[in-house]
């Protein structure tokens, strides 16, 4: 080592050991991510737990591991982990409070999706979302799908208004739904409410 230290200057020498200690810390966490990959492999193997179980928990060790070796290898370039940890924990809880803010707009627009590939109904239907058995919901023929409404217009005996039904209301409740030529008897037979 002293020979080394001789033919290469200090600060070669010490740019060299940080970079065999970096090296040295992503080849333990590789290993140490292999061998707990084997592990759980061979447990499922052993063990009959299903393999969509197995892959997410390879996933989040797989995640884990690596992201020590991160923090490890950014320590010894120098950056503060209680810096690291506090602006890591700052950043998830924006994002969680900003997810949480926007939940129901990303509901509608995840439902959205669901109505336009999976087709529960179409425009020119007649749906009903039903509230309980004894209390009738909103009902109308559908005329307009966009990615957070749903616009259904009220038979003329209902007011006939324009109504705007939040997407995520047809996953979250029961729907009926007429379609063709049913459909027109559907909102005839829409029952006046009595107040």
């Amino acid at each position: 080592m002293d020979e080394l230290r001789a033919l290469l200057p200090g600060q070669w020498m010490d740019t060299l050991w940080l970079g065999l200690q970096i090296v040295l810390i992503l080849a333990i966490a590789f290993v140490l991510q292999r061998m707990v990959a084997r592990g759980l492999h061979s447990l499922g193997e052993r063990y009959p737990l299903p393999h969509e179980l197995l892959v997410p928990v390879r996933g989040a060790l797989r995640w884990l591991i690596m992201g020590s070796a991160l923090l490890f290898v950014l320590e010894r370039l120098g950056v503060s982990a209680t810096v690291l940890w506090t602006a890591l924990s700052g950043f998830v809880a924006v994002a969680a409070v900003a997810f949480f803010a926007i939940w129901s707009v990303l509901s509608n627009l995840l439902c959205a999706v669901l109505i336009f590939t999976v087709g529960p109904f179409r425009i020119g239907d007649v749906v009903e979302l039903v509230d309980t058995t004894d209390k009738p919901g909103v009902k109308g023929r559908v005329i307009a799908i966009n990615l957070l409404y749903t616009t259904l217009m009220e038979t003329p005996e209902a007011g006939g208004a324009l109504v705007q039904v939040p997407n995520s209301q047809f996953f979250q409740k029961a729907v009926r739904r007429w379609r063709g030529p049913e459909a027109s008897v559907a909102l005839q037979e829409t029952p006046v409410a009595n107040d």
